[in-house]
């Protein structure tokens, strides 16, 4: 089996005399362009607008001064921090023939100093300086992030627009309640189908109806509320008929898998799949890293502390699991991991449930990982009978 690259250092040998390195500092109003061109003494640093042929443009150019220098160019690598205009560039460069890399923010160490000088030019600067130590194969210079395909970032939006949905639903829902409670109505469910109908015959605390002001928002907010709940809807259809057009292909076979144990739904198990379990992650501690399910110790001399968790992953996978750590509970009591669970919160002198809970969660996440991919059913876990 082939060894998973985690994207900390470069497995490809690296030839500063014959390879063309250029880093982008991006911004929404332009981009910093620095580059270390063989054969030439200077390190030349352009300021471009934000376009993509003027960037091919420059490259080229960079090329042929080092060709007019004796150095012939094999190998172009382009550099650029993740962020804001996602990774449309480095597949476009890919596209043409350039080794193009998407920078992981957090793994780039800046200084310390209370008030530290930034500016494009310094940033840039660093960034050349950890490009240039990754593509040595130093690893603790600084992190890749995998470049998606555009079908596999396309693949997770109805998930999270779903997810947005959902909290708009919560919104205003919890708004009209908040404005009712203001009028001592209590118990009205605005979210209801019919609760429209019924606007008009809600009296307040002292005994009147509604201000006509406030029905004619809550009319607004109603319907704001119709169509957010028919696009949820419409977006669960749309996911249950691509499952059922394609149920053993790719990241569907794992879907349909994860939905057959007891307690997680559809919804959970698409979201896990697609944000996490699909991906190419090494091992057990690189899937919990991703999460953000890792703690954060404090050692220093005879100073031990424990921080919490490092939060430093996907902040969705992170609260879809510490969730579905409840409910397995309560779904799967007879499994090994809701005994461990148990085990080490019963009793006087357990440990307090909302800290175990998140090591459950950890656990959990790297049992689903075994399922999906190799296919080893956690102890104890009950499935659902294959449709």
């Amino acid at each position: 089996m082939a060894q998973v690259n985690d994207l900390s250092r470069s497995l490809t040998a690296f030839d500063p005399i014959s390879t063309l390195v250029v880093v982008v500092e991006m911004s929404k109003a332009s981009w910093l362009v620095s580059g270390v061109v063989p054969g030439v003494e200077r390190q030349p640093l352009k300021k471009l607008a934000p376009d993509a042929t003027a960037l091919l443009r420059l490259i080229e150019r960079w090329r042929s001064e080092a060709i007019r220098a004796g150095r012939p160019i094999n190998r172009i690598a382009l550099a650029y921090e993740a962020g804001r205009d996602g990774f449309w560039l480095a597949r476009w460069l890919i596209a043409r023939g350039i080794e193009a890399h998407v920078i992981h923010s957090a793994s780039v160490a800046v200084s310390r100093e209370r008030k530290r000088a930034k500016t494009d030019r310094l940033d840039a600067a660093m960034l050349m300086r950890v490009f240039l130590g990754w593509l040595r194969g130093e690893r603790g210079h600084c992190g890749m992030v995998v470049i998606p395909t555009m079908e596999e970032e396309a693949a997770r939006r109805p998930s999270r627009e779903r997810e947005n949905l959902v909290n708009e639903r919560s919104r205003i829902t919890n708004r009209m309640k908040s404005a009712l409670a203001r009028l001592g109505i209590r118990g009205f469910k605005p979210h209801l189908r019919k609760a429209p109908e019924r606007l008009a015959g809600l009296r307040t605390a002292e005994g009147t109806g509604l201000p006509a002001n406030v029905i004619e928002e809550f009319r607004r907010d109603m319907a704001r509320l119709a169509l957010v709940r028919d696009q949820i809807s419409s977006i669960e259809k749309t996911r249950a008929e691509r499952l059922e057009r394609a149920p053993d292909t790719g990241p569907h076979a794992m879907v349909r898998l994860l939905a057959r144990v007891i307690g997680i739904g559809i919804e959970t198990a698409d979201m896990l799949v697609r944000e996490i379990l699909s991906r190419k992650l090494r091992d057990r501690r690189a899937v919990a890293r991703y999460a953000g399910l890792t703690g954060s110790p404090d050692e220093s001399g005879l100073k031990r502390r424990e921080k919490g968790l490092a939060k430093a992953g996907n902040a969705r996978v992170r609260r879809g699991l510490i969730q579905l750590a409840w409910r397995f509970l309560m779904f799967q009591k007879d499994s090994a991991l809701a005994q461990w669970y148990r085990s080490r919160t019963e009793g006087p002198s357990g440990a307090r449930k909302t800290t175990m809970i998140v090591a459950l969660a950890r656990k959990l996440l790297i049992a689903l990982w075994r399922l999906v991919t190799t296919g080893e059913i956690p102890d104890g876990v009950e499935l659902r009978p294959a449709a």
